[in-house]
């Protein structure tokens, strides 16, 4: 095998492990923000339960002690 052929070589798999690099990369980078988006979905579901709670127990606090809670 000639010079000109190992350089050959050595560029195609330099190619070709920089294209898996990239590829690696992007899926990964997909990944992550569609595990921060699912995240934050159930952090505003938690929120939601919270603040519905919240407005459960001042009610019943009304009711039962006539005050208003802050």
């Amino acid at each position: 095998m000639s010079e000109p052929q190992v350089w050959t070589l050595i560029g195609v798999f330099a190619t070709g492990l920089f294209g898996m690099i990239t590829l690696m990369s992007t899926m990964f980078v997909r990944i992550i923000k569609t595990e921060i988006g699912s995240i934050r979905t159930e952090i505003h579901g938690v929120h939601r339960r919270l603040d519905r709670l919240d407005s459960d127990v001042n009610a019943l606090m009304r009711h039962t002690f006539g005050i208003q809670r802050d």
